[in-house]
């Protein structure tokens, strides 16, 4: 009996198996199929979107929603499915012999069935779904052109941005906080930037700080120093992440005395901030200035307790001929030739649309800038649009319509900026390289994905949907943000287009419309568990989670066969990694950056997906060679300290890296060689080469080696006796700091490097054998710092009149032979520190003798 039952359990399993196997045959045709039907059913759900936004009746507008949630459920699982069978199955090529094709077939066997009855379920979902669904018109082509980068107008401001630049350049000596007040879209942030980037030179000390409705203290305090640094072009405090909040008010305070400064707070919510952040903003009586920009007119007035304050309130619009000009100078492209005449009428009667909110001016004259015909009859057909529009009566509804007319990828990026906090500045790097794994972006044969994402982000830009918070000379934006009410309404878009849901406190909370495709979490509260099935994005949102947080994290949130392409941790307290990470292989962006993770598991290497791996700013140390696995891999970011265990004449293999923050490898021509391979390299900020046991007293060429890229390097240190300075350092034209060691340079070996145009530091130990060092007219014009250590023979050092000009730092140590001071050194006009370790008696003599009439500061150190 029981072998019976065993006999028919067994042919019902072979049975199940082979209608399988029958129907496994035709997968690679289904999910071709598949992946040609995805454009027209995105293209449907656009249309169903904005026949169910236009519709006036509630019931049938909730049906419509319904139906659209309905089909973005199908295309989710489509994207999944095909996301799958790319990963797990792939295509064997035709060529490949019959046993790689049978190999290929056995090993995938399982996952194969999986899909197919995934495929099985969408099949039939389709089915039903073609009996409702409308084909939609085809959008327009999505790639934006490379656009130049145009400040914001200031339009009708003429009035308060003299008042205000009286304020800051004259008035009393004491401190003074400058309040500008005024409702949402009215352009308070565009007139104090405007002001503030007017008068900024007058003051010794400037910076601007983003203030969100979820600051800290503490956060505050970071981003003023990091910004104080940056502007004096000093290296930000290597513990400020361990700073506490009396330490870091301190270390404001030390940096802002005797200074003259001016700092604009940006978007200020909180009635008790001034009290919050007074203490560290200094009084010295030099007419300091303190600018803040709120909605909130009880900011302005809690300020008067403790400070003098100058109240500046943004009450009325602007009017309709200074709306106009707005207008005009966003729709052509910035423009100073005025509206002409046969659209005046045209133009005003957009304008008045928009009720004279700057805000919604420039959004609106963003979207004319993008017609495919600038002409009256396109302006006229636009401007009847809007009047049949009987919805726009408000500045979100217009910025809903600027939504609209993106292109549908644009879309997805602008939306993603809901999945941060209101107010939010992201860095650009970290939301490009989101977007380039989220597949928002379409590919260039002509350009890498990241330099397509930024032409995206700069068309976004344009239309004035985006800020960039900061630039860089190179247009390239260094971290941007949306304003608040394009916030409101890219968050309610999320919402009705199932984008992601945002789990927070208070304002920034969204709730889910059942579909989860994109899961921000920044609550401090237990997890519940979610429908994760469709989860394909996480990211944390710091706050005080404790290490119970995560493991509830991981055992309600994360999932071994989630489709998840990003996961972001960055700034959060995670104490280490997730024991599941090794089963998330669709991951193709992983950050721990600003974490407390120790380590990286040798499962990292099964991540074969992997395009961006963050863990700056973390305690790692070792990288495992593991992760040379990772041929997919982009941007390898990595803490400055981290050593690696990854042999690097293995990296070759990894050929689509773009990003390596440092190299440190032996010297053996073949590992320089498979670093060269990296073709896609795009930075390579630094770079060391040193030798090691039996190789130390080996003379070495370096003259004939090829890098990768070399451009872009900015820190070079090499560790080895060198036949000469190698003659393509000079190329570098973006080094900064060169440190030689044990080189055993001759005379005359260092002249090539006097005129490097950003060479900031140069330390040389165990590095020349030279008894005389020359620093010749003009010579190192930017050198701000100069270490000589160690240099056996050196007896003799001369500077000319026009050499060293931005010396600060002069560190001599253990000259032995160096009796005299440097001849010249009283050109040294911008030298601050002396240090003078280990030196001959007779110069620590000479040189106390000549610093008492100098403002050095000098160290001796040991004698």
């Amino acid at each position: 009996m029981e072998e019976e039952i065993a006999c028919k359990c067994t042919e019902c399993v072979l049975s199940l198996l082979w209608e399988a196997v029958k129907k496994m045959r035709g997968l690679p045709e289904d999910v071709e199929k598949i992946k040609g039907e995805l454009g027209d059913l995105r293209d449907s759900i656009d249309e169903a979107d904005k026949r169910a936004e236009a519709e006036r009746d509630d019931r049938r507008r909730e049906e419509k929603k319904i139906t659209s949630m309905q089909s973005r459920r199908l295309l989710f699982l489509k994207e999944d499915v095909i996301d799958e069978y790319d990963i797990r199955v792939g295509d064997v090529p035709p060529t490949a012999p019959f046993f790689s094709k049978a190999v290929h077939c056995i090993r995938t066997l399982i996952p194969q069935i999986q899909i197919t009855y995934k495929v099985e379920v969408i099949k039939s979902k389709t089915t039903q779904e073609l009996r409702s669904s409308t084909s939609g018109e085809n959008q327009r082509n999505s790639s934006p052109h490379h656009l130049p980068y145009q400040q914001e107008e200031v339009v009708g401001l003429d009035e308060p941005t003299g008042i205000l630049r009286g304020w800051l350049k004259d008035g009393r000596e004491e401190r003074t906080v400058i309040t500008v007040v005024g409702i949402p879209g009215v352009g308070k942030t565009t007139l104090a930037k405007h002001v503030f980037y007017k008068v900024h030179d007058d003051f010794v000390c400037h910076a601007v700080i983003r203030v969100s409705q979820r600051y800290t203290v503490e956060g505050l305090l970071r981003d003023m120093i990091r910004k104080l640094c940056k502007e004096r072009k000093e290296d930000p405090l290597s513990n400020i992440s361990e700073m506490d909040r009396s330490s870091l008010e301190e270390e404001v305070r030390n940096r802002l005395r005797e200074k003259r400064y001016v700092i604009l707070f940006d978007d200020v919510w909180n009635e008790n901030f001034w009290d919050d952040i007074q203490s560290a903003l200094i009084d010295d009586k030099n007419r300091s200035r303190i600018i803040i920009t709120t909605r909130n007119q009880m900011v302005a007035m809690f300020c008067k307790k403790s400070a003098f304050i100058e109240v500046h309130k943004l009450k009325e619009p602007l009017t309709e001929d200074e709306s106009l000009r707005l207008l005009c100078k966003k729709a052509f492209y910035g423009s100073d030739g005025g509206c002409p005449e046969e659209l005046k009428n045209i133009f005003l009667e957009i304008a008045r649309k928009c009720k004279g909110l700057p805000l919604a001016i420039v959004v609106v004259g963003g979207l004319l800038s993008q017609r495919k015909e600038q002409s009256a009859l396109e302006w006229t057909k636009f401007s009847e649009e809007l009047k049949r529009n009987r919805n726009l009566n408000g500045i979100t509804e217009i910025i809903g319509l600027s939504y609209n007319d993106l292109p549908i990828n644009l879309r997805s990026c602008l939306l993603y900026f809901g999945m941060y906090p209101e107010g939010y500045e992201i860095k650009s790097d970290r939301l490009v390289r989101q977007w380039v794994a989220e597949g928002f972006v379409t590919p260039d044969n002509l350009k890498s994905l990241e330099e397509v994402a930024n032409e995206y982000l700069l068309g976004l830009v344009h239309r004035n949907l985006v800020q960039a918070s900061s630039i860089s000379f190179e247009e390239k934006f260094i971290k941007c943000r949306v304003h608040d009410l394009i916030h409101v309404m890219i968050r309610r878009k999320i919402k009705n287009t199932c984008f992601g849901q945002y789990i927070g406190g208070g304002h920034d909370q969204c709730e889910s419309s059942g579909l989860v495709r994109r899961l921000t979490i920044a609550t401090d509260d237990v997890i519940r568990s979610t429908e994760r099935s469709l989860i394909r994005s996480i990211i944390i949102i710091p706050g005080k989670q404790e290490e119970s947080w995560f493991v509830q994290l991981e055992r309600n949130i994360l999932k071994d066969d989630m489709p998840l392409k990003v996961l972001d941790f960055e700034d959060s307290g995670l104490p280490c990694v997730p024991k599941k990470l090794r089963n998330l292989i669709h991951l193709r962006y992983l950050s721990f950056r600003g974490t407390l993770i120790e380590s990286l598991p040798k499962s990292i290497g099964k991540l074969l997906n992997l395009e961006t791996l963050d863990i700056r700013e973390t305690k790692v140390c070792k990288i495992p060679k593991q992760i040379t696995k990772l041929r997919k891999l982009r941007h390898l970011l990595t803490p400055n300290c981290a050593s690696s265990s990854i042999e690097w004449k293995d990296i070759g293999g990894m050929t689509m890296l773009q990003k390596i923050p440092q190299v440190r490898m032996e010297f053996d021509e073949v590992a320089i060689r498979e670093v060269g391979k990296l073709k896609q390299l795009r930075d390579l900020r630094a770079l060391r080469i040193q030798t090691s046991g039996h190789h130390r007293n080996k003379v070495v060429d370096l003259n004939n080696i090829t890098l990768p890229n070399s451009k872009p390097i900015k820190k070079l240190f090499l560790d080895m006796k060198l036949e000469s300075l190698p003659n393509w350092i000079p190329q570098l034209s973006n080094l900064e700091r060169l440190t030689l060691r044990l080189s055993d340079l001759t005379s005359g070996s260092l002249e090539s490097l006097k005129d490097m145009p950003c060479l900031l530091v140069l330390s040389l130990t165990y590095a020349y054998e030279g008894q005389i060092l020359h620093f010749q007219r003009g010579g190192f014009p930017k050198l701000r710092k100069l270490i000589l250590s160690n240099l056996c023979n050196l007896n003799s050092i001369r500077i000319d009149d026009t050499a060293l000009q931005s010396l600060e730092y002069f560190e001599l140590t253990c000259l032995d032979e160096l009796k005299t001071v440097p001849e010249g050194i009283q050109y040294l006009q911008k030298l601050k520190f002396l240090d003078v370790r280990s030196m001959p008696f007779e110069f620590v003599e000479e040189i106390h003798r000549i610093g008492k009439d100098k403002h050095w500061s000098i160290n001796y150190g040991s004698m």
